[in-house]
C-alpha cells in the first residue's frame, strides 16, 4: 500500500511541475503567449496552422497517434481473449492471457490520460498561460 501512495504522489508532483515548467515560457512570452511565438518563428513554407483549432499539426498528429495506440489496444484484447478461450485450462496460458488483457487496458487509459494531460498543456500554452480557455 505503502508502494502505491509513493507512486501516486510521485506522479502527482512530477506532473505539477511539468505544468509548472512548461507554463514559465509561455507566460514570459506576455500576451501573445507560446502561440504567439511559435507563430513569429514560423519560416517561408511552413504550415500556417500549427496549434489553434481542430486542423493544426499538433493536433492531428496527436490524434493520429492515440488511434494507433487505440488500435494496438483493441487488437491485444483480441489476442488475448484468443488466448484465454485457447488456453484450455491450463493455468500459466490462462495467467499470461488474462496478463495481456489487463496491460492491454493499461495501456489504453495511460494513452487516454496522456492524450488529456497534453491536451490541458496545448490549451494552456496556446491561451498565454490563462487557465480561461
Amino acid at each position: 500500500m505503502k508502494k502505491i501512495v509513493t507512486v501516486g504522489a510521485s506522479i502527482i508532483i512530477t506532473t505539477m511541475l511539468a505544468l509548472t515548467i512548461t507554463g514559465l515560457p509561455a507566460l514570459a512570452l506576455g500576451e501573445g503567449g507560446f502561440a504567439e511565438g511559435v507563430e513569429a518563428a514560423r519560416g517561408n513554407g511552413v504550415p500556417t496552422n500549427l496549434w489553434n483549432g481542430d486542423s493544426s499539426l499538433v493536433r492531428r498528429v496527436i490524434n493520429f497517434m492515440l488511434i494507433g495506440i487505440a488500435v494496438v489496444s483493441v487488437v491485444m484484447l483480441i489476442f488475448g481473449g484468443f488466448r484465454y478461450v485457447i488456453s484450455g485450462g491450463r493455468k500459466e496460458s490462462v495467467t499470461a492471457a488474462k496478463n495481456t488483457i489487463l496491460y492491454a487496458v493499461i495501456g489504453l487509459l495511460i494513452a487516454l490520460f496522456a492524450y488529456a494531460i497534453i491536451k490541458f498543456v496545448i490549451n494552456f500554452a496556446v491561451s498565454g498561460g490563462s487557465t480561461d480557455v
